[in-house]
């Protein structure tokens, strides 16, 4: 006759039990935050220059093709103004 399915171990069913909320957190995490960047608050970004140090000369920084209009920047999430400035600058 039919063949019994082989049982599942204890330490293959606590592995998967566990495995299973963090896959779920995974894949309901929001996509538009980069876990590789840090946020602006942590950062300490403002939108305003700190003297002569401002995002549109700091290494990290990407312009947008207007060079007005809020860029990006390698290691802090979000828009980030031209103008602004955060603790992480560093001159070109």
């Amino acid at each position: 006759m039919g063949e019994f399915p082989q049982m599942l171990s204890r330490g293959a069913f606590v592995k998967s039990v566990v495995a299973l909320p963090a896959l779920s957190a995974l894949l309901g995490a929001p996509a538009g935050a980069d876990a590789s960047k840090a946020s602006q608050a942590a950062m300490h970004y403002q939108t305003t220059p700190n003297g002569d140090m401002h995002c549109s000369l700091c290494r990290f920084f990407i312009a947008a093709q207007d060079p007005k209009s809020n860029g990006s920047c390698q290691v802090v999430d979000g828009p980030i103004s031209p103008n602004g400035y955060c603790m992480a600058y560093a001159a070109k």
